[in-house]
């Protein structure tokens, strides 16, 4: 009986032994399964669809554009503190030729504007106004250049991510119709093309927004330098010499 007992008790513990080691092998193999099933940013994008390939030119182009204004905006906004005053002591003393040049060599918005305005040194006040406001307003289109194209990016970006919304729609209800079945790997494909396409659009729609009202408060800055200067300017011209 004793014999018997003792080989029930190492029957139980062997399978007792086996069983841990069946959990202890299940739950490795189930971390094993769950880091394989990990899935990359990289892969993410690729399961949008060929919606994504607008979706990345768009992005491209509104970096580049935001690369080239900075750069010229970064240069536009230099000021030259002592730009009145030096162009004074040479249009006081008739050294006109040598102000228009000293307007060019610092080739910014703002000298291109007040050379129009050294350029007509002589004529009424109205006149000159005239001519370096129109000279202000070109110079400022040329710093709103390519803006118009971050305001288009930032409206349409969206609306191609709801395109893909739409498409991953459709992919669900055709996947769903050939497996005449519902179960999240028949609807994974379709559900991940929505939600990366709509994430996309409206990711890349709200930076085209941030770096064209970023770029238009730059701009205005230097605008109100500007006419800061022009005013300057004006004012100068109808100090008497001495």
């Amino acid at each position: 009986m004793l014999n018997f007992i003792l080989q029930i008790g190492g029957a139980a513990a062997t399978s007792a032994q086996a069983g841990d080691s069946s959990m202890v092998n299940g739950i490795q193999t189930a971390g094993l399964e769950i880091t394989e099933t990990k899935i990359s940013l990289i892969e993410m994008i690729f399961n949008g669809g060929y919606v994504m390939i607008p979706l990345a030119i768009l992005l491209v182009v509104a970096i580049y554009i935001l690369i080239e204004r900075l750069l010229v905006l970064g240069k536009a906004s230099k000021r030259h503190a002592n730009l009145v005053t030096d162009l004074k002591e040479m249009i006081h003393s008739g050294n006109i030729s040598g102000a228009i040049a000293m307007c060019k060599n610092l080739n910014s918005p703002e000298s291109s504007m007040i050379e129009q305005g050294v350029k007509r040194v002589g004529q009424p006040v109205l006149e000159i106004r005239t001519a370096m406001d129109k000279s202000g307003t070109n110079e400022i289109s040329k710093l709103e250049k390519n803006m118009n194209v971050l305001n288009i990016i930032g409206r349409i970006a969206p609306m191609f991510g709801f395109v893909g919304t739409i498409i991953g729609v459709i992919t669900i209800f055709y996947d769903i119709s050939l497996a005449k079945t519902v179960e999240i790997e028949i609807i994974s494909k379709g559900l991940y093309q929505k939600m990366v396409t709509s994430a996309s659009g409206l990711i890349i729609g709200v930076l085209a927004f941030i770096f064209y009202h970023w770029l238009n408060g730059r701009i205005d800055k230097i605008a109100n330098k500007m006419e800061d200067t022009q005013i300057k300017f004006l004012d100068m011209l109808n100090e008497p010499t001495k």
